[in-house]
């Protein structure tokens, strides 16, 4: 069975930077225990700057950034949801004193005789 594991940034730097450093494929594999391709990965991924914070910390403030326009999209929607069913709250029409019940709805008037 195949196992996940999740190493950090820090991590994937210092191997990246043994391989640039003239450690080979094979050795860094076994000495880590990681795949010889995800340490080829790692290295592509250092070579472009994906390992440094700032890119870092720019890429996690632009995922922040679109869950928080989402969220705001979303309190929106149901503040216009809530306004909406305000007003027609406001305009429906009122059965005076009768009692109403969501599971029964309206209470029969006696003066309809109840059953048809």
């Amino acid at each position: 069975m195949a196992r996940h594991r999740s190493h950090s940034v820090a991590f994937k730097r210092q191997v990246a930077q043994e391989f640039i450093a003239g450690e080979t494929l094979h050795g860094l594999a076994k000495q880590h225990d990681i795949l010889r391709q995800l340490i080829r990965i790692w290295v592509a991924k250092f070579e472009a700057g994906a390992f440094d914070e700032d890119v870092q910390a720019a890429d996690l403030i632009q995922e922040y950034e679109a869950r928080i326009a989402a969220l705001e999209r979303m309190a929106g929607r149901q503040a216009l949801e809530i306004e909406l069913l305000k007003g027609a709250l406001k305009h429906a029409p009122r059965l005076g004193s009768a009692t109403t019940s969501v599971v029964t709805g309206p209470a029969v008037s006696p003066l309809s005789g109840g059953a048809s």
